[in-house]
């Protein structure tokens, strides 16, 4: 007998829901599974408070969610509210928007505002859940809108995590105006990513890593770009192997090209097209990194990240 349990991750970027049954070895099966780019931190690290415009796409999409919910019986749900909504003054608006919706699945649930340290977790969990603990010590990276988690960790659980205040939306509006960015502008962004990063570095001792496993939608669509998908394949890019060369090369075309040579790659959302620069120049600055400090040779990409850890946390 399985229990029907449900997964929201609301990040910077994107809100994204799982709906799996966990089986009595405690391993999730996929019901559903979807992501909206809502854009929920647009502005914040300029501003300090949620665009109302931006707090309504994101309720109209947790409205969808919560009705597939309903209609698939689940009977447990988690939402997790990531790096905007830390930052962001008028929280509370957004809070009372989601525990009205989510309280249409149960009563007096709510969303949560975790800390970098259990996002680190979460991640780690649902990431290295298929891959073989010979791999390990594994450095799993989260690189999201609003920030990056860094967690080192192995079969027996985390050992070491960290939350670095960068991301793909906050470099983009910090950094990357131009279209394409200027030389400058890339130069800029690389020196911020580096700093936020080293900070990361600083408190997770990566040299121990064998494997860099990377989740969420910039390094997916990193991965779909170098498999050269006409259009975005969740089963074909989960678990892809690429050396830092092809990672490199990646995201190189990615920051040279412009919001139209981006737009018309196949496999790319149109909700990524504007940042996915950013998040392909920390995305080189971690490889680099990788490399230098542990020796590692290629990113493993994974489709199974914070929502799976989520889904399993109230299994």
């Amino acid at each position: 007998m399985s229990d029907r349990v449900a997964a929201v991750d609301c990040g910077t970027n994107s809100i994204r829901l799982l709906i799996a049954d966990v089986g009595a070895d405690g391993r999730l099966t996929d019901v559903h599974r979807e992501m909206r780019i809502v854009r929920l931190g647009q502005g914040v690290d300029a501003t300090g408070e949620l665009n109302p415009e931006a707090i309504e796409r994101t309720r109209a999409a947790l409205h969808d969610y919560v009705d597939l919910m309903r209609d698939n019986e689940v009977i447990r749900v988690r939402m997790v509210a990531t790096s905007a909504t830390r930052d962001a003054r008028n929280r509370d608006d957004f809070f009372a928007m989601a525990a009205a919706e989510l309280g249409r699945v149960t009563s007096g649930a709510r969303a949560e505002v975790i800390t970098g340290d259990e996002e680190a977790r979460l991640s780690f969990a649902g990431a290295v859940g298929e891959l073989s603990s010979a791999e390990g010590p594994f450095v799993v990276v989260d690189l999201g809108g609003g920030s990056t988690e860094v967690v080192l960790g192995d079969a027996d659980g985390v050992q070491s995590a960290y939350s670095a205040d960068i991301g793909c939306v906050r470099i983009t509006e910090r950094c990357l105006h131009g279209n394409p960015p200027t030389p400058e502008e890339v130069a800029s962004a690389r020196f911020f990513a580096s700093q936020r990063l080293a900070q990361a570095f600083g408190v997770v001792p990566v040299e121990r890593a064998r494997t860099w496993v990377g989740v969420a939608g910039t390094m997916t669509t990193i991965a779909a770009v170098a498999l050269d998908l006409p259009e975005y394949d969740s089963e074909k890019v989960h678990l892809t192997r690429l050396s830092l060369d092809e990672v490199r090369s990646v995201c190189h075309r990615l920051v040279a090209m412009n919001h139209d040579e981006r737009a018309a790659l196949g496999p790319m959302h149109p909700g990524r097209v504007d940042v996915i620069g950013g998040g392909a120049v920390i995305t080189e600055v971690l490889a680099d990194e990788l490399a230098r400090r542990a020796g590692i040779a290629e990113l493993i990409v994974s489709e199974h990240d914070i929502l799976d850890g989520i889904a399993l946390s109230i299994a």
